[in-house]
């Protein structure tokens, strides 16, 4: 079986089974402050196992594109070493959300392996969890008797928490869990070491396939564990591994999931896979970044420093490096490659070949950017190792710097060091990477504490912001949070008129108030589908019946420039063409970001364009249809714009002003001429094919048109002048004549200094000397100098200046005197102390600057006396 026809065998045997087969969730999560991808198959479901939302089905099962840079075994510069971890890996899974429990689970499970993909029974173990003393929880002899129906007792082990009980978080749903593993070593192996001895080893032949999680328990932030209404079970199987152990492979990256790729680049580079351990590992490297990379920008992240994107990027950049160094690209190549994964993987993943041209484009301007900071590292490294004292080691701060200001992982450091025979401290370096880490986990560290219920009665919060901005509610549970040092408490009502943050848009603020008191809500946000609610204070009657309500000219500014940025996209999709995507906002109340695919930058006209299309729409005043709960299948024949990386229900809400019709569950204005005036402030790039653009609207718009009227009528004033165009034009040209005589006079004056002090050359020790302090700008020394170097044979220039306030030296030699082993830089440098600066420049020719200008004369003196008289 191919690894198409595997993938197609689970889901249909699970659809079989009752399963509904639900699609693959964007990698990229955009509304989960706990997650920055989908790290395992039941993220989308998080709010269900919380209890946070009812079940849509009772049975689920997908094949789930995951993430994974770190944790267990997931150590990004590990990944390509061995040959069964990746970054980005398809997750098989099926879910029982308070259906079936373990006996189906496990049956289910054994079927599907023996049965349909036909695995040899004899090479199957299983483990089951042995218990914890510490949370007082016994072994799991039920899973275990399941297990026995197929499995001979010896092939059935206990594990400790550490494999065998699975965890959320540090708070949530949890339970014992059973892996599925399998022998795939030949069978002289086999007789030589029983693989109950090799299991969870991290043999690379005796691997986990398969794990079935009983969620079973809710782990409190005491840590004490307490059983759930209702039982879940969560299973997830490496799509990868299955696939090497049924095409009897002994590596992932040997089945047709990686092979077309990994024999593509091997052409490319001119190697051959399996005959260089570390042409092996580079080959295996680009493969797999290549997938995560590109799943990633498909979904909507875009590589950047910070969050998200800073991930994608590493990522990105060490496949960049391998290539580079192992392979032998130094120009662009894995953008090459996109369009073989597009072949292999579209089909299932129809986003990838959506997003094409973007990936490649994308990929393809991080390669040419990064190749740039690699050979500029590469020049630190060797001008740091010009000026290491004989038998240093490099330092471990200056790899950390390598590491951490020109992504050189560290091992790339230690072969340029050990090609020069040398050593890198580690332990500096180590150091280093630890105090890093450890500031990143300071500034990303929250306290969170239990919620506390105050109703029997939890459910969704309902929210009816859509059409009202005040409403009665009470407090169903809240809890306190601590974060760099503050401490909040985050609120869930039973109803609200507060649009938490999501979709780009920012979330609401207002208060919530009884006859007796009232708190100020700053924020609201999403987390597992719950609506909470962020303030610094807690109501002194927790039980009593609130009004909730919204600021309403908050609301108003940002609902206005949500629907704003609607009718930007539908502009550009007019005036630039239909290619033309949206690829992220934010949406917040004095201002507005449009993020949007396109592959060169707006012309003015464009943008003028643009913004008369968009005010010409508000000047209609166009009334907004909305439509809610929509079947997205209907929404979609409404010509409904759904966009990339966005996971939609079953059924969404459709906003509609005049031709623009979107899907959308941010706020909007009840018609056009509510937003007043939409003026673009800025056209930039942040990636690859990807613009953006910047507005403000009503009262902003209009401040800062007014801006602009002002400083008009201010120049007008100062120029004495009704016709400000053409009084500037004016003064551009009388500038630019006054430049045009200033720079003759200038050159004029060059020359003429250059002759007198031509002729004021004396001779010191054999040597032609040419000095002084000159009242002459750091240029003109410069030019001067040039000009007398050639003036004849061994002779030296030294000139210096005070200018603004700044001492400045400059030195020439001729060029016999170059020959002969002098460097005007190395003169320059270590006059420079002199006037506290610093400079450098040619062998022929140099400057330095710097704050004493007391020292000017003595820093002449200096150069002087150390050619003349050789010290």
């Amino acid at each position: 079986m191919n690894s198409n026809e595997i993938r197609k065998a689970f889901l249909d045997y699970f659809a079989s089974k009752e399963h509904t087969i639900v699609p693959s969730a964007p990698m990229v999560i955009k509304n989960d402050p706990t997650l920055m991808f989908t790290n395992a198959g039941m993220n989308q479901f998080k709010d269900i196992f919380l209890g946070n939302v009812p079940r849509k089905f009772p049975r689920a099962a997908d094949s789930q594109k995951c993430l994974r840079v770190s944790g267990k075994h997931n150590d990004l510069e590990e990944v390509g070493k061995d040959t069964y971890h990746h970054t980005m890996f398809e997750m098989l899974c099926n879910w029982s959300f308070g259906d079936y429990f373990k006996a189906d689970a496990i049956a289910y499970a054994w079927e599907f392996l023996t049965e349909v993909v036909k695995l040899d029974k004899d090479r199957l173990y299983a483990t089951v969890f042995g218990g914890d003393e510490k949370d007082k929880t016994e072994a799991d002899e039920e899973a275990k008797q399941l297990w026995m129906r197929f499995l001979p007792e010896n092939r059935i082990l206990y594990g400790n928490k550490k494999d065998n009980f699975w965890e959320m978080g540090d708070t949530g749903p949890c339970g014992p869990c059973s892996e599925i593993h399998i022998d795939l070593r030949d069978d002289d192996e086999r007789q030589k070491i029983n693989a109950v001895a090799l299991i969870n080893k991290d043999n690379p032949l005796v691997i986990e396939i398969w794990n079935l999680v009983f969620m079973q328990f809710n782990r409190l932030a005491s840590g004490e564990l307490v059983p759930l209404a209702a039982k879940h079970v969560d299973t997830g199987m490496g799509f990868e591994r299955l696939c090497m152990a049924v095409q009897g492979k002994k590596s992932n990256y040997d089945t047709d999931v990686f092979q077309p790729l990994i024999q593509k680049l091997a052409q490319l580079s001119n190697k051959k896979y399996g005959e260089d351990h570390q042409t092996d590992i580079a080959l295996r490297v680009v493969a797999d970044h290549l997938r995560a990379v590109s799943f990633a920008i498909a979904d909507g992240q875009l590589p950047s420093n910070t969050g998200a994107g800073y991930v994608i990027r590493r990522i990105l950049r060490r496949a960049i490096r391998y290539g580079y160094t192992f392979l032998g690209f130094n120009q662009p190549f894995i953008n090459t490659l996109v369009k073989d994964l597009v072949e292999q993987m579209g089909g299932q993943f129809p986003e990838l070949k959506a997003q094409q041209v973007l990936i490649e484009k994308v990929i393809a301007e991080e390669e040419t950017s990064f190749l740039k900071t690699l050979e500029s590292g590469i020049v630190k490294f060797e001008n740091y190792c010009s000026k290491l004292a004989a038998g240093k080691p490099v330092a471990g701060d200056f790899a950390f710097e390598l590491f951490d200001t020109y992504g050189f992982p560290i091992d790339l450091t230690q072969l340029l060091a050990s090609e020069k025979g040398l050593l890198v401290d580690m332990e500096g370096f180590q150091k280093g990477l630890a105090e890093q880490k450890a500031r990143s986990r300071a500034a990303a560290a929250v306290e969170t504490e239990d919620w506390v219920e105050l109703s029997n009665d939890i459910h969704p919060t309902e929210f009816v912001g859509y059409d009202t901005l005040s409403c009665e509610c009470k407090i169903l549970k809240y809890r306190k949070v601590k974060t760099k040092g503050k401490s909040l408490f985050q609120i869930v009502l039973d109803r609200t008129p507060f649009y938490a943050e999501s979709g780009g848009q920012l979330g609401d603020s207002g208060i919530l108030q009884n006859i007796n008191e009232k708190i100020q809500i700053d924020n609201t946000i999403k987390e597992n589908n719950l609506w909470v609610h962020i303030s610094t204070t807690l109501p002194e009657n927790l039980t009593g019946t609130f009004t909730a309500t919204v600021n309403e000219d908050l609301r108003q500014t940002t609902q206005n420039n949500h629907s704003a940025t609607h009718l930007i996209h539908f502009a550009l999709r007019h005036v630039l063409g239909t290619h033309v995507e949206q690829k992220g906002s934010l949406v917040a109340p004095d201002r507005l970001r449009f993020d949007f695919s396109h592959f060169a930058k707006m012309s003015d006209e464009e943008i003028q364009q643009v913004e008369k299309m968009v005010n010409d729409l508000v000047r209609k005043n166009l009334p907004l249809n909305e439509r809610r709960a929509v079947p997205i299948e209907e929404a979609k024949k409404l010509g409904a714009m759904a966009l990339f990386g966005e996971k939609y229900g079953d059924k969404v809400r459709v906003i509609q002003f005049g031709d623009s019709i979107e899907f959308c569950g941010g706020t909007h204005t009840s018609a056009t001429g509510n937003i007043g005036l939409v003026k673009i402030i800025s056209e930039s790039a942040i990636a690859a094919g990807v613009r953006r653009i910047e507005a403000i609207t009503g009262k902003y718009a209009e401040e800062y048109v007014n801006g602009f009227i002002t400083i008009h009528n201010n120049l007008k004033a100062q120029l004495n002048t009704d016709n400000l165009e053409q009084s500037v034009s004016r003064l551009a040209a009388e500038n630019a004549a006054m430049k045009k005589a200033l720079e003759a006079f200038k050159q004029e004056k060059i020359a003429a200094t250059a002759a007198a002090m031509k002729d004021k050359a004396v001779e010191v020790n054999g040597f032609k000397v040419i000095s002084g302090v000159l009242e002459m700008d750091a240029d003109g020394l410069k030019q001067i100098a040039y000009q007398l170097r050639t003036a004849a044979e061994k002779l030296l220039v030294v000139f210096g200046t005070v200018e603004g306030g700044k001492p400045n030296l400059t030195v020439a030699l001729s060029d016999d005197l170059v020959a002969s082993g002098l460097q005007a830089g190395k003169l320059v440098r270590e006059a420079a102390a002199l006037i506290q600066g610093g400079g450098g420049g040619q062998p022929s020719l140099a400057q330095a600057g710097g704050k004493n200008c007391d020292g000017i004369q003595a820093a002449v003196n200096k150069v002087v006396t150390v050619v003349t008289e050789g010290n």
